[in-house]
């Protein structure tokens, strides 16, 4: 369950691209107890416990009185419920998340989870990347969707080892999934991941993978206002991707509001200016790359 529209992580599979592989991923809230939530709801049970015989009007009248106050005393409970169900979902989430981040860390795995609205050119930009990175260092994929394996088919083509998760209903990628997948793709020691995340802005903002950095891919297509609109994924992003900056000449967009609007959200992002398409700007980000992957190396000399 996510912990902020409440969609089920239910039908989660992945499939290994290179071997056809496939296998079933229980969703986070079916671990440790926390799918007994749906049976916490009952209302039934609830309203059970009133269906007792009416005598007469007084003893009617008071039965509804107390009756009427109860559904405010279930919506309580139901919300406390809500709640307590949402800290521990994540609480589970943070803590297979930290396992994977030191199992990143312990072999040297620079992790990206890049994060954007779909459309915004994620895969695109992983495809350029592969392209131009691969005769440099290995590169491994986790792609992630709700449906299809049509942009892992593409990560696969262009050269990189890729698991594919399907999420089902739903709407981002948990640490549980990637955990998971690490075990299917073994990336190698030194290598680059790169996780592509469901597209959305909302949800993956809340779900630590025991990734590295969060990257926000923003397209010049989307508007100036996209960081105010979404300023949680903003602010936990590291780096911030301006994607598709071979459009600006026919577009109504300013580049300045758009950098002004990002770091009012999050003063400290580091932010490159890419057209996936062109490769204009992108050794930019490869820079910032290299040295996300000297801090994992000086790190694990420590």
């Amino acid at each position: 369950m996510c912990a902020s529209c409440g969609c089920q992580g239910q039908g989660t599979t992945m499939t290994n691209l290179q071997t056809g592989a496939r296998a079933e991923i229980a969703a986070l809230h079916e671990h440790d107890g926390v799918a007994h939530s749906h049976g916490d709801h009952g209302h039934g049970h609830f309203h059970g416990e009133h269906h007792h015989e009416h005598h007469d009007y007084a003893h009617r009248h008071d039965h509804a009185h107390a009756h009427d106050h109860s559904h405010e005393d279930h919506a309580h409970d139901h919300s406390h419920h809500r709640v307590d169900l949402e800290t521990r979902i994540l609480a589970k989430n943070d803590a297979i998340a930290a396992k994977c981040r030191a199992w990143l860390a312990g072999r040297e795995i620079v992790a990206l989870n890049l994060v954007s609205s779909p459309g915004a050119g994620k895969t695109t930009l992983l495809e350029r990347a592969i392209a131009d990175l691969s005769g440099e260092l290995p590169l491994f994929v986790i792609e992630g969707d709700q449906a299809t394996s049509n942009d892992g088919e593409r990560i696969r083509a262009a050269g990189a080892p890729v698991v594919q998760v399907n999420t089902g209903a739903g709407c981002h990628l948990d640490a549980e999934m990637i955990a998971r997948a690490l075990s299917e793709l073994k990336p190698s020691v030194g290598s680059l991941l790169f996780i592509e995340n469901v597209g959305n802005l909302v949800c993956p903002a809340l779900f630590d993978l025991g990734e590295r950095a969060k990257a926000v891919i923003f397209s010049t297509t989307e508007g100036e206002d996209k960081p105010l609109k979404y300023p949680h994924m903003f602010s936990a992003a590291k780096l911030v991707i301006f994607n598709k900056i071979d459009l600006l000449p026919h577009l109504d967009f300013s580049m300045e509001q758009a950098r002004e609007n990002i770091l009012r959200v999050n003063p400290d992002a580091v932010i490159v200016e890419v057209s996936a398409k062109t490769g204009a700007g992108m050794q930019s980000l490869y820079g910032w790359i290299r040295a996300q992957r000297m801090v994992v190396k000086e790190q694990a000399l420590l």
